[in-house]
């Protein structure tokens, strides 16, 4: 029973919104839109009615009825209509959706049921009609809005006549997307009085194919596009036309191509018409142009009937290319062109080159003769003639009946060769299949003239330079510009130069050659009535940009307070720019990074202020306009002394060492000093006074000891002792007793250098102990 009471509810709820659903479905709610297709930003009014009778379930109470564009509330009025119907009015004052559904809403037991939708449609207005009164919120429906504004009109209708089936297609651009569901139709009308007919396009196309049997040839018929909405229709503007006249016509076809009479500029071009066009009468027009040029020229006026046609103006030995197309002579400027004839490719006849060569020189003294390196320019194609197969240098003009010696026969633009040194004049020439163009004298004159006051380039883009400079008092009849690669090996263009034939110029572009990151020196030569100026230099970048590497840092010298780096120049190809400076950089791991900027002409630099038996980190930084590059890091460690101080100590102990060898030296040579110094004191305790000599060994002269001596002795003391002589009692010997008496002799005993000597006493009377 519980579970039957709880689910009633749920199964009431359900009921009724069966019911309303069902009873909305049978005309419990009507709601209308006036109108339901509206222009973009009008208003739209619309109205919701309950009839109370037909909605199961809301016969009691009272029913509140709301309004939902799409999944948005707006809010409406309510009022109770006739026959107890409930009636809710609701006014968009700016519908600005392109579609939306409006829904009519009840509200039952605090929730949204609907009960009706409309749709609502708006289109975008096109330019509104004068005398259209704004509309104004507020009157009746019939008067708040203005009249529906049709679709925006189709645009640039244009027709072309299909000689196969002579079939019309017109095609056109539709107008300003309206959002609405529109259909075109192309209609036409013809001269006679007939129907409106016409086609309709397929697909949404904008394009359709009158067929031949509506059509009137020869005739002004009227063609328009109509183009309709809900909001109502338009038109484009209408086109008259002859069918024939926008007929597209096969092109012509190109026959032949001569030149005629032979040493002139003019061709004669042969064609023939299309099958079917034959029969008409046609204007043509003729198109050519060379490979070099930028642009066709055009040719008009030409009778398709004729067949034949002659132009001049042609240059010679050129190779050009021609085409052609024809339309009805009798066509309005509306008429159709048929397309260009396939291309066809002609060559002229070549003639002797005209014209003077630019040519310069440079000439050097040698052995007696002149070196000369000739240089010119390739003729342009106009005095060319064709295709120039060489050029001849030689030391004298050629004349009637005879030909000069040849000096030099080229295929290049240079030349070098060997003259006498008293040679001023050579002539050069070009030639051709077809002869040979009359001689370019070229005189070798000094370069002695004044020189230009200034010089100076610029970039001109990434691969060109302006070169600009201040023109002399002087009068100057013409410049020459001269321009070279700074590399280790030259391109293609190692000297490249011009010719200004200008003699008021003070500017000039030059472009061959020219590479960006690449540095060029540039010379000027003015030339004057008889002499050529001393040449003026610059040197220039067309665009510059970091350097692609900086340079290696070396130590030349250091001590505790002081470092000297060196450094190699950079080579002018990785400079990629001129160098603004270099920076240095150090630091050690008690100090800050601190830094110095050097003059680019300078490859060494000193750093002072550093602290002893310290390690730093230096590296330097290469810069140019356009960026700077950082080097590798150098390491190194300050000394603890200067190179004075080490040199002083090392001078300090070198003389303390030669003094302590000199002292050695004199000690192991002067044994008296040393005696001094340090005297040897014999020992009593070792004395021996008991080794006495023999007397037979004291025979000899006291001269032979000191001979035998190899130095002066050290003795210490001898005593000679006198005593009285005594007479012994007995028998003396007669020779002893007229022999004298004995005569005391000292004791000296040496057994080398060095060896204490003892104590003695002698006495005359013995040894008395």
């Amino acid at each position: 029973m519980a579970r039957r009471a709880a689910g009633t509810p749920f199964l009431r709820q359900l009921s009724l919104l069966l019911l309303l659903h069902l009873g909305g479905t049978l005309g419990c709610a009507s709601v209308t839109v006036s109108p339901p297709i509206v222009p973009l930003g009008s208003a739209v009014m619309a109205s919701c009615t309950i009839q109370r009778e037909l909605c199961q379930g809301l016969e009691q109470g009272r029913v509140q009825i709301s309004w939902m564009l799409d999944n948005k509330p707006v809010a409406g009025s309510q009022r109770q209509g006739p026959g107890g119907t409930e009636v809710s009015n609701l006014t968009l004052p700016h519908f600005n959706h392109t579609q939306a559904r409006l829904f009519c809403c009840v509200e039952w037991n605090g929730t949204k049921q609907r009960v009706g939708m409309a749709d609502i449609r708006a289109g975008c207005k096109s330019a509104a009609p004068t005398g259209h009164p704004p509309s104004q919120q507020g009157r009746p429906l019939a008067q708040a809005l203005s009249p529906p504004d049709p679709p925006a009109k189709p645009l640039n209708l244009s027709c072309v006549l299909n000689l196969d089936d002579y079939g019309l297609t017109c095609q056109w651009q539709q107008g300003t997307n309206s959002h609405l569901p529109t259909s075109f139709m192309l209609k036409c009308m013809g001269s006679r009085p007939q129907a409106v007919t016409g086609c309709t396009p397929r697909g949404g196309h904008s394009h359709c194919t009158v067929p031949r049997r509506l059509l009137q040839l020869y005739r002004q018929m009227e063609f328009w596009v109509s183009a309709t909405n809900a909001l109502g229709t338009a038109e484009s503007e209408h086109l008259r036309i002859d069918p024939m006249d926008v007929a597209k016509l096969d092109p012509p076809t190109l026959q032949s191509i001569q030149s005629i009479p032979f040493q002139t500029d003019c061709i004669a071009l042969a064609w023939d018409l299309a099958w079917g066009t034959k029969h008409m009468e046609l204007q043509c027009e003729l198109r050519y142009r060379a490979p070099e040029d930028p642009a066709w020229a055009l040719v008009s006026g030409i009778l398709g009937q004729a067949g034949t046609a002659q132009r001049c103006g042609f240059l010679f030995g050129t190779q050009y290319s021609f085409q052609m197309r024809c339309r009805r002579s009798s066509a309005s400027a509306l008429g159709s062109w048929s397309e260009w004839s396939p291309g066809r490719n002609y060559t002229t006849h070549e003639k002797a080159p005209t014209g003077k060569l630019d040519a310069w020189w440079g000439a050097q003294p040698a052995g007696g003769r002149l070196e000369v390196q000739l240089r010119w320019k390739a003729p342009r194609q106009r005095e060319a003639n064709g295709r120039v197969q060489g050029y001849r240098v030689t030391l004298s003009p050629r004349r009637r009946g005879r030909d000069p010696p040849t000096i030099c026969n080229t295929t290049h633009t240079q030349c070098n060769f060997s003259v006498p040194a008293a040679t001023r004049r050579i002539y050069l020439s070009a030639y051709n299949a077809a002869g040979e163009s009359a001689p370019t004298e070229v005189i070798l004159l000094e370069r002695t003239g004044q020189p230009l006051a200034r010089l100076w380039a610029v970039p001109g883009g990434e691969r060109s330079l302006w070169v600009h400079w201040e023109a002399p008092l002087a009068p100057v009849t013409a410049y020459v510009l001269e321009w070279q690669r700074v590399a280790a090996e030259p391109g293609h263009c190692s000297v490249c130069w011009h010719m200004e034939h200008d003699g008021a110029a003070t500017t000039a572009l030059i472009q061959d050659g020219i590479e960006p990151f690449q540095r060029y020196n540039i010379s000027l030569y003015p030339l004057y009535e008889g002499t050529v100026g001393v040449p003026i230099h610059t040197t220039a970048y067309s665009q510059q940009k970091a350097p692609s590497h900086a340079p290696k840092l070396h130590l030349k010298r250091i001590s505790k307070s002081e470092a000297e780096l060196c450094w190699e120049p950079l080579p002018v190809e990785v400079q990629n720019g001129f160098i603004t400076s270099y920076t240095i950089f150090w630091a050690s791991s008690i100090t800050s990074m601190a830094s110095a900027t050097v003059n680019p002409s300078l490859s060494s630099f000193a750093i002072r202020g550093l602290k002893p038996s310290t390690l730093y980190k230096v590296h330097i930084m290469a810069s140019t306009a356009a960026g700077s590059t950082n080097g590798t890091s150098l390491t190194l460690v300050t000394t603890v002394l200067d190179d004075t101080e080490i040199q002083f100590l090392f001078l300090s102990l070198g003389l303390v060492f030669v003094g302590l060898m000199v002292l050695l030296i004199c000690f192991q040579k002067n044994e008296r000093m040393k005696e001094q110094l340090w005297p040897s004191v014999p020992d009593p305790a070792n004395s021996s006074l008991g080794k006495w000599v023999p007397a037979a060994g004291l025979q000899e002269p006291l001269q032979s000891l000191a001979a035998r001596e190899p130095g002066p002795a050290a003795i210490s003391t001898v005593t000679v002792l006198e005593g009285e002589t005594r007479k012994q009692p007995g028998k003396e010997h007669p020779c002893l007793a007229a022999a004298p008496p004995a005569l005391p002799r000292p004791y000296v005993r040496q057994e080398g250098p060095g060896e204490p000597v003892q104590y003695a006493r002698v006495g005359g009377a013995g040894y008395r102990g």
